[in-house]
């Protein structure tokens, strides 16, 4: 990549966002919008390798994209007013942006596509889509749909969102807090949708980026640090968790020399000031004990079954209490997993959800139990989400199989 794209490639990530949620404010249309900003993207790359890379590359991103507005907007015919706010636009948007400048842009266009009026898979989509610019054939193959078919997903968020006169606007007060969690659920997902054995990596790295952005434009909210705190841990071992043929690795297994220590560092000091309270906080310090552990075997289980315990109180779900059950299962033993596990799975909530099965074979095998256990391994794999989490389940399907193997220890678990 030549000196020229790699300084567009920055430019766009600091400055799309920004471009995108300036012209919508202005204009109202935000396929005019994405347009505009996506053409000024292409101008770079044209321009800058002959040109040279502008002092300012946001101000010309900025500048070429309102030029590109003005002239759809001129050739339609639209209402003068837009055209004149965007001609005030152009006396300020060469100039670099100053501290907390746009802050309102930005957070404006995060709630309106985080809006709990739309599906969350299509809250996700638009997240992606329009702050993070992420393409279409991309957010598609995340979620198993060809372009087309995504491509109307994303033009049925946008009418909603004109049709249903969705406000481009920050909630303030008590909104605002009610509104956040919706945000950060979707950011969470977001997160999700990376870190899953078949996701896409660059979606957790957006995730990352733009839970950093509202941080700086909301201060004073703990469980956006919280949840930044947890997406630095679990992203940490992003390098370490396949082995040389790309299978999955679980925790035991892991290289941790491999894990990104000054991520670690960063989680561990932003969580010195974030309580372990709060859904956020309370996971963020879980995945605290895992990444600060200097071995599986010196994992913390004991405190971590606490907080599963606070966690299931406070938002409780099928899969919270699965995971309060491992917890449990390595605090206090494999008997007391497999009690907790039967009461989660008591409502059927759990039938047929593979990583419950894998849970029961893991706290089986540390039983002595190794021909049950292996054959919930194989049951798990049946019905396993993805390719690489099945040869993992068959792996240790196979490994319970070999009655002179040692059981695993105590920070053997599905996760990874």
């Amino acid at each position: 990549m030549t000196a020229a794209a790699v300084a567009a490639a920055a430019a766009a990530a600091e400055a799309y966002p920004r471009i995108v949620a300036t012209l919508i404010r202005v204009t109202g249309d935000w396929n005019l919008a994405e347009d505009s900003a996506q053409d000024a993207l292409a101008a770079a790359l044209e321009r800058w390798p002959r040109d040279g890379v502008p002092d300012n590359p946001g101000g010309w991103l900025m500048t070429v994209a309102r030029n590109r507005a003005v002239d759809v907007l001129r050739r339609s015919q639209v209402e003068q007013r837009k055209l004149r706010d965007l001609a005030v636009l152009a006396l300020t948007a060469p100039e670099p942006a100053a501290p907390g400048a746009f802050v309102d842009d930005r957070l404006r266009l995060i709630f309106t596509c985080c809006h709990p009026a739309l599906p969350l898979e299509a809250r996700v989509a638009l997240t992606l889509r329009t702050i993070c610019a992420v393409p279409t054939a991309d957010i598609a193959r995340a979620f198993l749909v060809t372009e087309s078919a995504m491509s109307r997903r994303l033009s049925r968020a946008k009418t909603k969102i004109a049709t249903a006169g969705i406000p481009y606007r920050v909630p303030a007060g008590r909104a605002l807090t009610e509104r956040l969690p919706g945000v950060l659920a979707v950011l969470y997902l977001l997160f999700t949708q990376g870190y899953n054995a078949d996701g896409e990596p660059a979606f957790a790295d957006e995730a990352i980026r733009l839970v950093r952005l509202v941080e700086r434009l909301l201060p004073g909210q703990p469980e956006v640090p919280a949840l930044l705190a947890l997406f630095l841990f679990q992203h940490s071992r992003r390098d370490a968790r396949r082995d040389a043929a790309g299978d999955l690795l679980t925790l035991d297994r892991q290289d941790r020399s491999r894990w990104d220590h000054a991520a670690i560092a960063e989680g561990t000091a932003i969580l010195s000031r974030v309580a372990a309270d709060g859904v956020y906080g309370l996971q963020a310090h879980i995945a605290a004990c895992h990444a600060t552990a200097a071995s599986a075997q010196d994992t913390d289980w004991l405190r971590i079954a606490g907080c599963y315990d606070r966690l299931a109180a406070a938002q409780p779900s099928p899969v919270i209490a699965l995971n309060r059950a491992v917890a449990h299962g390595y605090a206090h033993g494999p008997r007391a997993g497999l009690a907790l596990l039967a009461a989660a799975r008591a409502d059927g909530a759990l039938d047929g959800y593979p990583h419950a099965v894998a849970v029961e074979a893991d706290l089986t095998a540390r039983l002595g139990w190794q021909d049950r256990a292996a054959e919930l391994f194989r049951q798990a794999a049946a019905a396993a989400f993805s390719d690489e989490e099945r040869r993992a389940l068959l792996a240790r399907a196979e490994l319970s199989t070999c009655t002179d193997a040692p059981p695993p220890h105590p920070g053997a678990r599905s996760a990874t």
